[in-house]
């Protein structure tokens, strides 16, 4: 496998391409607020081996630097419309001509923070084209109700993993998403540990048992 740095359509992104031949499951793995295309890699070695991997960089520059997923608000959470340009966009994005080597009907998702919130609206609004998810440190937009109560997420496996000291986004955020998710049929597994806005060494074996039914 390899790793590079590519430009495509507009947008930057790192990718990580298996060298055997045919399709492969692609993970789309998204960053949190102020992150780059290399912030979710630290995640890269836990996932199945033989998946390829596209981690985009966010379109928006924050205000702090680095990059996020919807402009910059005037309040503190968004609603999954505030999400729709950078949905539309990541489709936009994931054609055949840009992954030629990708399974691109159906794909999965790590997504941190800001980037979990996002997965979760491209997971509930796009049900056909998301298989599994994984939201780690991660909150629900608002706005979900009449889309959580027609179960679009029916029998679907999403891993969720919080951090009980997280000052950033705080655990009852995290317990709200899971309950949305499992409100929208979703089958949640669920990790919470003692530490901050990060995984902890549990949870991320967690995401690695999750993903390993990929492989």
């Amino acid at each position: 496998m390899n790793a590079q740095v590519r430009q495509v359509d507009g947008w930057v992104l790192r990718q990580q391409t298996p060298d055997s031949p045919g399709l492969h499951t692609l993970i789309l793995m998204l960053h949190g607020w102020t992150g780059d295309e290399n912030s979710m890699w630290i995640f890269a070695n836990r996932l199945p081996k033989n998946t390829f991997l596209v981690s985009p960089r966010g379109l928006f520059a924050t205000v702090l630097g680095g990059y996020g997923w919807q402009p910059n608000l005037d309040r503190s959470w968004p609603d999954i419309d505030d999400f729709r340009p950078a949905m539309e966009a990541i489709w936009n994005l994931l054609k055949p001509q840009n992954f030629p080597t990708a399974e691109l009907r159906q794909i999965h998702i790590v997504g941190f923070s800001q980037g979990a919130a996002l997965g979760y609206s491209l997971a509930l609004a796009f049900p056909q084209r998301v298989g599994i998810i994984s939201g780690l440190s991660g909150f629900a937009p608002g706005g979900l109700e009449q889309i959580v109560s027609s179960r679009p997420l029916e029998g679907k496996a999403c891993f969720m993993a919080h951090g009980t000291q997280d000052q950033l986004v705080s655990v009852a955020r995290a317990r709200q998403a899971r309950q949305a998710f499992l409100d929208a049929g979703a089958q949640v597994t669920y990790c919470e540990d003692d530490v901050g806005h990060k995984l902890s060494v549990s949870c991320f074996r967690g995401l690695e048992k999750f993903f390993a039914k990929l492989a």
